[in-house]
């Protein structure tokens, strides 16, 4: 009988809970994970590898610009991890006292998206400025917002002229896909998202921006252990190869 126990039990840890009777199924521990917008299609798809990690991990996940989780979390919302596109968002929460140590776990860069086939003919930023193209950015108080304006300025031009500033960079995204803007400044990533919908404009390096993305456990967390176990698989674990998978660059 101990023998058949035995087997019944290597048969869960192999087959997976669902394989069991309720009574030896692990449920996933649900996290609430606050993440800038342009992770969306990422941490997606890392779902299933967090359900068949050690602990298994069920993240609800709350997606928008680094700013208004940052604020969010500053007014108590019930957060166990925060993901921002900047570290600018981070060190606010960070001076708050709010978050533990954070660790960087990739980057990204800037990308200019356009309608497919190019209409316009939009080769560079300068471009972005001549008349008759309407333009849409993210807010600069957003980091994919910030770091367009500072794209310009390493290009030598004035400040963009947007027909509108968006809430997150996946709005400023929609506004191309939807064809109401010509051209909008988003991240390498959110373009290989968008697939056929949008065709990406290069950046020269010279004028492109480097976004960090750190990310955190906050600190009043009442699932500490899963928050922590999130945190390392998009540090050091399989999150890492989804990152990479779809267009983020590594931490280092």
């Amino acid at each position: 009988m101990r023998r058949t126990v035995s087997i019944i039990a290597s048969v869960c840890v192999i087959a997976g809970a669902s394989a069991c009777g309720s009574g030896n199924k692990k449920d996933a521990q649900a996290i609430n994970v606050f993440a800038a917008a342009s992770l969306t299609e990422a941490f997606n798809a890392s779902r299933s590898l967090l359900a068949a990690g050690h602990p298994p991990l069920a993240p609800a996940y709350n997606f928008a610009g680094s700013s208004a989780l940052a604020q969010q979390i500053t007014q108590g919302a019930p957060a166990d991890v925060f993901a921002s596109a900047d570290e600018k968002n981070m060190q606010v929460l960070v001076d708050a006292k709010l978050v533990e140590i954070p660790t960087v776990f990739a980057r990204n860069k800037l990308q200019i998206a356009v309608a497919p086939g190019n209409p316009k003919k939009i080769e560079s930023l300068a471009d972005l400025e001549r008349n008759g193209v309407v333009l849409v950015v993210a807010d600069k108080n957003v980091p994919a917002g910030r770091y367009a304006l500072q794209a310009f300025s390493k290009a030598g031009l004035p400040p963009p002229r947007p027909r509108s500033l968006e809430l997150d960079v996946k709005a400023a995204l929609a506004k191309v896909v939807s064809g109401d803007a010509d051209a909008a400044i988003v991240y390498v990533t959110d373009v290989k998202a968008a697939g056929a919908r949008v065709q990406g404009v290069d950046i020269p390096d010279t004028q492109n921006v480097i976004a960090t993305y750190p990310i955190a456990v906050v600190k009043a967390t009442k699932h500490r252990a899963a928050a922590q176990a999130f945190v390392d698989d998009m540090v050091s674990g399989a999150g890492q190869t989804v990152l990479r998978s779809r267009g983020f660059l590594g931490p280092g």
